[in-house]
């Protein structure tokens, strides 16, 4: 058996155990590992320390080491979203559908967990808790494989969930970190179709990319981001500059945030200085076509084709000026990733047009694209953003982490 073929073999072992589990006994077990998480704050930020000492040493960006960063403040935030899950509802066993047949037989359509599921994640740690505790709370099963910049902080908090879920009577291979980071261990881990039932990649581009084209288990895909933000001719500005500012800068090492602007042609002279002047309150680097050159300056660096399609995951932002709402919704469909996009618009008929037309995950009109998060809808934490279509799209929380079952009760029917 290879390392990978163990572990999931291991990782099926324990399948029954969570899946027949009740929401109690999962509970426990998450109480369990968010105060274990708490009583080891110093441990875990020793851990992290190697891992920024060495993210510093490889020259990885402020931006994505304030990803790779963990707080005391930060882990009592993971060990309250680990609380925040508790308070979830169970989707296991909850019934979708329900009918009787006019032979007598009831089906009952249910969700069970989805089984075994492997997660390929970077550079954030608190993503090893998250998406430990709903794989969980759902009745998965899960094998972890975090990225080697994180390593450190990664195998800590899995040894501690591993504890605290013992503890509680569930055998500690429920959770399992693959701790060989080699590409070789990774794609032994996408083929693992054997004792895998669904494989999720969180992270940038490359990675997606490289899980797509290199798996044999069934991937949900989740994470990029290249979502746009278009101020119509009949935006309000100061809403505009707010929208562009807040997707921009709260954040922008995250998949949500806005990575290209677009802007109407008759309102490109009036709006854009009003959105450069709030970007360079944080230096925020524009790539412009040629238009925005014009009415910005020097300052804008010329964008080039790929500018369009990155994801920028900095504070670097591309800016196209365009003839109208047409042309706004077709370069959004030539270089989206599908994930968030928004319209800051006072016109109803186009803020109709550009939900209707626009096939992304999240669609806005006039809101951040910011708020395309499980947390923010009202959904609870979520394993990831789904920019495919199948088995779910939008913020995966607990439901998307299961499937459904029949369940039919007969009294001898025959056909």
């Amino acid at each position: 058996m290879t390392y990978i073929e163990t572990l999931g073999a291991n990782a099926k072992a324990s399948e029954k155990a969570l899946r027949c589990a009740s929401t109690q006994e999962k509970n426990n077990a998450l109480a369990a590992i968010a105060s274990a998480i708490e009583e080891n704050t110093d441990n875990i930020l020793a851990a992290n320390a190697k891992d920024l000492e060495a993210a510093k040493e490889n020259g990885i960006s402020p931006v994505m080491q304030d990803r790779l960063r963990l707080t005391a403040e930060r882990i009592k935030g993971i060990a309250d979203g680990v609380r925040d899950v508790i308070k979830l509802e169970d989707p296991v066993g909850s019934a979708d559908f329900c009918s009787v047949r006019p032979n007598g037989m009831r089906i009952t359509k249910v969700r069970v967990p989805l089984g075994v599921i492997g997660i390929i994640f970077e550079s954030r740690p608190n993503v090893t808790v998250d998406a430990a505790v709903l794989c969980l709370k759902a009745g998965n099963v899960v094998i972890l494989r975090g990225g080697k910049e994180a390593y450190n902080s990664n195998n800590i908090l899995c040894s501690i969930m591993r504890d605290a879920i013992s503890s509680c009577g569930f055998p500690a291979d429920a959770v399992q970190f693959v701790d060989d980071t080699t590409r070789e261990v990774t794609t032994q881990l996408m083929k693992c179709s054997k004792y895998l039932d669904v494989l999720i990649p969180r992270g940038g581009a490359g990675l997606i990319r490289a899980v797509k084209e290199n798996a044999s288990v069934p991937v949900i895909e989740t994470g990029v981001g290249n979502c746009h933000v278009y101020v119509d001719e009949s935006a309000d500005y100061d809403m505009a500059v707010n929208i562009v500012d807040n997707g921009k800068t709260q954040r922008p090492s995250v998949c949500n945030a806005v990575e290209s602007l677009l802007v109407h042609e008759k309102i490109a002279d009036k709006i854009l200085p009003l959105i450069k002047k709030r970007l360079d309150e944080h230096n925020v680097e524009i790539r412009g076509c040629k238009r925005t050159a014009e009415i910005l300056g020097e300052c804008v660096v010329p964008a080039a084709e790929d500018d369009y399609a990155k994801e920028f995951l900095d504070y670097i932002i591309s800016v196209k000026v365009v003839s109208g709402i047409d042309e706004a919704i077709e370069h959004i469909a030539r270089y989206s990733t599908g994930h968030s996009e928004c319209i800051v618009t006072n016109d109803l008929a186009n803020a109709e047009k550009f939900k209707n037309e626009v096939d992304s995950a999240a669609v806005y009109v006039n809101a951040s694209t910011r708020f395309t998060d499980g947390g923010m809808f009202g959904f609870g934490a979520e394993i990831g953003i789904s920019t495919q279509k199948l088995h779910a799209r939008g913020p995966m929380g607990l439901r998307e982490l299961t499937s459904m079952k029949y369940l039919i009760d007969g009294n001898g029917q025959i056909r």
